[in-house]
């Protein structure tokens, strides 16, 4: 990425932040959030109580970059093919057609994927880890750009199908909404009830793909890789975890930094670039040790011990 480049990137990352920003007020780093996601071409798991704009993020998202839009609520009696699709015999042609489902489009939220059965759950996790659907043995690409936003509700947990650890490890990113500010309450409520049907389009989504791409040419040091490794291993070695970050959590936590680095103008990663973003691309990939969690001890806890007792890398000088 040369420096021109990166002052696009910037630029245009900003452009997108103030545009869906619009229709959630006060809400700037989890915008930021979702669009790194996005750019890395991965998937978001929000964890938020009803009511806080899970829904509008979605959307928004799509209308920024004039994409499609798909909300699927997940039910217990929700089938893979109500995801994926399905073949159809046309009698009229007299041949089977393939009718798409819903995790066809630029941005899918899979509204409370928690109470799907575990089958729907796996479906739906194939598709975000492939990019591709077969349905008897046809192959269907769900197009470019593809971002599967995921919420899970905290409360009501009675009936609900918790995502095993080896699922949550296919989100690139968990974060969550929370309640807007007193300030930005107050002008949600003076105003229209839905702020994301006015959004404008700011770029295409060939234009998504084109930053994807951008992203990806970011230098990151080896130091930076090395910490990046020394974080990961510090989380597997911790003596409150029982699952630390695997190699693909340090693969996430990089492709993030490349965006993240990208959006700030730069075309290199920085170590503060790692730190920023190690809370929501790792701690939902721990998993805490029996003892350490009924001491009330939280994932968000461990990690932060660990990133104040691993060095970063020492800036060399020029």
């Amino acid at each position: 990425m040369t420096p021109e480049q990166s002052a696009w990137f910037a630029e245009t990352f900003d452009t997108l932040v103030s545009n869906v920003g619009q229709a959630l007020l006060g809400k700037d780093r989890t915008i930021r959030l979702a669009l790194t996601a996005m750019l890395a071409e991965g998937h978001l798991l929000l964890e938020d109580a009803p009511g806080t704009g899970k829904t509008s993020l979605a959307k928004a998202l799509a209308a920024t970059v004039q994409g499609t839009h798909h909300r699927i609520q997940f039910t217990p009696d929700l089938l893979p093919s109500d995801v994926t699709g399905v073949t159809i015999y046309d009698q009229g042609s007299h041949k089977f057609e393939f009718h798409q489902g819903p995790v066809f489009a630029s941005v899918v939220l899979a509204d409370e994927i928690n109470r799907a059965s575990p089958k729907t759950q796996a479906a739906l996790l194939e598709v975000m880890e492939e990019g591709q659907v077969t349905v008897d043995g046809v192959t269907h690409s769900v197009g470019r750009p593809f971002m599967v936003i995921a919420t899970q509700n905290p409360i009501e947990q009675a009936g609900t199908y918790r995502l095993p650890e080896a699922q949550l490890d296919r989100f690139l990113i968990k974060t969550s909404l929370g309640y807007p500010d007193r300030a930005s309450t107050i002008e949600i409520l003076a105003g229209a009830r839905d702020r994301t049907t006015n959004l404008a389009p700011r770029i295409t989504t060939q234009a998504v793909g084109t930053m994807a791409d951008l992203a990806r040419t970011v230098h990151i040091d080896d130091a930076v890789l090395d910490y990046v490794a020394r974080l990961t291993e510090a989380t597997r070695a911790d003596a409150q975890t029982a699952l630390g970050a695997s190699v693909r959590g340090g693969l996430a936590l990089v492709r993030c930094a490349k965006v993240w680095a990208a959006a700030a103008g730069r075309e290199y990663v920085l170590p503060d670039d790692v730190k920023d973003l190690a809370q929501p691309v790792l701690t939902h990939r721990l998993v805490l040790d029996t003892e350490a969690e009924f001491a009330g001890v939280r994932a968000d806890d461990v990690l932060e011990r660990i990133l104040e007792t691993t060095a970063p890398p020492v800036l060399r000088a020029v």
